[in-house]
């Protein structure tokens, strides 16, 4: 299973969004990541990067 750990705008621990996001829904900017255990956080704004191999997923927002 690969989990990803979810940061708005850079990759800083200080910049979390979610932990063990098992799924990812995006519909329009609206960005709903989903964890491991169901729990849904919704953002938004755009995807910026995935790197499927080192678990990370950068999200850009508006709130720098």
């Amino acid at each position: 299973m690969c989990l990803s750990t979810a940061y708005l705008n850079s990759k800083d621990e200080d910049k979390v969004a979610a932990r063990y996001v098992a799924n990812i829904d995006v519909d329009g900017n609206r960005i709903t990541l989903t964890d491991v255990m169901g729990f849904t956080t919704e953002i938004v704004g755009t995807i910026v990067s995935v790197d499927l191999t080192g678990a990370t997923v950068v999200i850009a927002t508006d709130a720098a």
